[in-house]
């Protein structure tokens, strides 16, 4: 910066100094400029006479009789001035030209020559990075549930694309197209001078012959790298998500510590895409020596790229396994979805007491190692549409469903806790409720009626007309304890809020209130208002309300262990490429509902029955458990299964939430699967459960129209 200034200041008082000299020159000043020193010494007063005779002569040389005459005093004339000055002027300038010339000459040789070197030193050299190898998933035992494949990748250099020769033998060798083999050499997505990959998973035959031939493929080489790879196939695919290309957006929003480069694999959904940065690991580094035209003269130096951390995972490849399999087995036990039970569906097996997600399922699924080295365009296109039941959406947390009869727990810890509710009131069902009026008259499921009914029963029975009852309570009430106060005290247990889950696609639910109907109908003013039948069909879990599996599945674990909701996660550890633990997750308990103990006992007792003596009893016959069902009714479609269940009933470790749609009853459909992977998790606890480690299927057919059986949508 010193030296810019000071060629700056030089050039300024060359060109100043030299219009000062001009300036003083015009104004005859110069002695050297003087026009008064230029005496003629010679006596001849007048040119026109000098060597000539005769008056006759005269024409052009007659005194004043042109421009180009000399005075009588023998000063130069107007036109001889002109042009002196003309002269001096150019003088001048061609003086301040070469003046600053001479300057940026002095600067660059001198003042910035050294770091002109330098620079020209460093556009010699350049560094590309290899790809590295991605950490490894675990389950919580230490069961592979993706590792790496190591692969035979052929490489050339950019320069390769110009030898017709050598192209035309990697095109006969590889059984490639010439122009193919040619483009992918061309391609400069990964940096102008990094190796292009011409084959990855080339066989090892066409690697070997390269290596022993390298005289006849100049510029090429071959390299062992990995790639993605998921052993058990779609186990738990949802929630490991699949890796992809670097996209532009993911590039330009890179985070702090984390390098990317074009061409690069990350994760793009699930653990993968959570923990990217963790599994991503280091790029290898190549320092080059490049000519001015770009081209590779020579490897200086390359370092070994460096694998990403290792996760493991809360997971328990065994109960996963059942999960996963459970789904397949209800919704399509022949590979076919509408064939069998419901079309689609999600399960969620959580520890209650710690927040670890042990088993986590959404139906229809798919392979991520389909993903691997990228998918056409219609392949996915045919992973996001209606037909084919969006098999890439993880309904475990991105779906949401009425909550049907399991949200009667949550409604009847709000009557209990403003005094609507206790082990000693009763309510009469006689299968019709008109409590809001003749005009609206409400059924129970049971239209002929539980008769006299206490809340024990009514939880075990699902009696819709005593949470009829107890809605009308909180209308009647609405003035004293407020318009939404049974929705505020639901809300407690984790409904309309996220859980926090560690990876991203979690929906959030929805409790509707005066407000948000005010608002959600704010163009339909006829609608917008709140009635007496908003508070009746949410108090059984329909009309707005929405909920997701996984806010189920924790809502639960508060039921299970009297008001501890805990927050769900999937990472357990991290550890480096060392073997050493550098992040540990313990989980726990993240907030607690004070609730009284006689109010959990009362609603535990009726859900103990469910699964003691209700339509699920079959399902549960070497279990402690307890258990809900609901079934809710779908605008459109067939009525949806949901169902939780927790368990040791006297001691509760897990919790098993499950919605299946168009399922039908709960008890016929989601608690069917729920039954199996509770199973399961208390097989696993007693260490009868031992890790599958089989492959599970992707494929399936989905039925489009049962009655004509031949519009079909195949996704393998």
């Amino acid at each position: 910066m010193l030296e810019a200034v000071l060629a700056f200041i030089i050039t300024i008082a060359i060109i100043a100094a030299a219009v000062y000299a001009f300036v003083k020159y015009r104004a005859g000043a110069l002695p050297f400029f003087n026009k008064g020193e230029a005496k003629p010494k010679s006596d001849v007063t007048s040119i026109e006479t000098v060597g000539l005779e005769g008056e006759g002569r005269s024409s052009i040389f007659a005194k004043g009789g042109g421009q180009g005459t000399v005075s009588s005093d023998g000063q130069p004339g107007e036109a001889s001035s002109s042009m002196n000055s003309r002269f001096a002027a150019m003088g001048v300038l061609v003086a301040a030209i070469f003046g600053s010339l001479t300057v940026k000459l002095w600067t660059l040789q001198i003042l910035e020559g050294g770091r002109y070197g330098r620079d020209a030193q460093e556009n010699l050299y350049t560094t590309v990075s290899t790809p590295a190898p991605r950490g490894i998933i675990y389950d919580a035992d230490g069961v592979e549930l993706v590792n790496n494949r190591n692969i035979l990748t052929i490489l050339a250099e950019g320069g390769v694309a110009d030898d017709r020769d050598v192209v035309r033998r990697l095109s006969v060798l590889l059984g490639l197209p010439y122009n193919v083999v040619r483009q992918r050499i061309q391609d400069t997505s990964n940096g102008a001078q990094s190796q292009r990959v011409v084959m990855n998973d080339a066989s090892l035959r066409d690697a070997a012959y390269i290596s022993e031939h390298p005289e006849a493929f100049p510029g090429v080489i071959t390299q062992t790298r990995t790639e993605r790879h998921y052993p058990m196939g779609a186990l738990a695919a949802h929630l490991l998500g699949y890796t992809g290309t670097v996209t532009e957006e993911q590039l330009d929003s890179v985070a702090q510590g984390r390098e990317l480069a074009s061409g690069d694999f990350v994760g793009q959904s699930g653990v993968e895409e959570a923990y990217d940065a963790l599994l991503a690991g280091d790029h290898g580094v190549r320092t080059l020596i490049v000519d001015s035209g770009g081209s590779v003269k020579q490897v200086v130096s390359e370092t070994e790229a460096t694998r990403g951390s290792d996760l493991y995972l809360t997971i328990r490849e065994g109960v996963q396994h059942a999960a996963d399999q459970a789904l397949h087995d209800l919704i399509a036990p022949k590979g076919i979805i509408g064939e069998a039970i419901g079309t689609a569906g999600s399960l969620i097996c959580l520890d209650c007491t710690n927040g670890e997600i042990i088993a986590m399922a959404s139906y229809p699924t798919f392979d991520p190692g389909k993903f691997v080295g990228g998918i056409s365009q219609e392949v996915w296109e045919r992973f996001n549409t209606e037909k084919s039941r969006y098999p890439l959406m993880n309904r475990a947390i991105a779906g949401t469903y009425p909550m049907a009869s399991t949200f009667k727990a949550f409604t009847g810890l709000a009557g209990m806790n403003y005094g609507f509710v206790d082990n000693k009131k009763t309510w009469n069902c006689e299968g019709t409720w008109t409590g809001f009026g003749e005009q609206f008259p409400q059924s129970c499921w049971n239209l002929y009626g539980h008769g006299t009914i206490d809340f024990e029963t009514s939880i075990f029975e699902s009696c819709d007309i005593t949470f009829y009852e107890i809605a009308k309570s909180f209308w009647d009430a609405r003035g004293q304890i407020g318009e939404s106060a049974m929705q505020d005290y639901i809300k407690l247990f984790g409904y309309e809020a996220m859980t926090g889950i560690d990876i991203s696609g979690e929906a959030v639910g929805r409790i509707p209130t005066p407000e948000w109907k005010a608002e959600y109908f704010k163009d339909e003013p006829e609608e917008a208002q709140w009635v007496p039948g908003d508070m009746s069909n949410m108090v059984i879990g329909q009309g707005y309300v929405l909920g997701t599996c996984i806010q189920l599945a924790v809502s639960y674990g508060a039921v299970a262990t009297g008001g501890k909701i805990v927050k769900p996660h999937l990472l357990k550890e991290v550890r480096n490429s060392l073997g050493d633990t550098v992040i540990s997750e313990e989980g726990g308990i993240d907030r607690e509902i004070d609730i009284p103990a006689d109010n959990v006992k009362l609603l535990q007792a009726g859900m103990r029955r469910v699964a003691a003596e209700g339509d699920v009893a079959q399902l549960f016959l070497d279990m402690s458990v307890g258990a809900k069902t609901g079934t809710a009714e779908v605008a459109g479609k067939k009525d949806q299964g949901v169902f939780a269940c927790f368990a040791p009933f006297d001691n509760p470790k897990y919790v098993v939430a499950s919605i299946i749609e168009e399922g039908g009853a709960g008890a016929m459909s989601a608690a069917i699967a729920s039954a199996t992977v509770m199973q399961a998790a208390l097989d696993y606890s007693d260490g009868k459960l031992k890790p599958k480690k089989s492959r599970i299927s992707a494929d399936y057919t989905v039925v489009e129209d049962k009655s004509g059986g031949s519009d079909t949508e195949r996704t393998d």
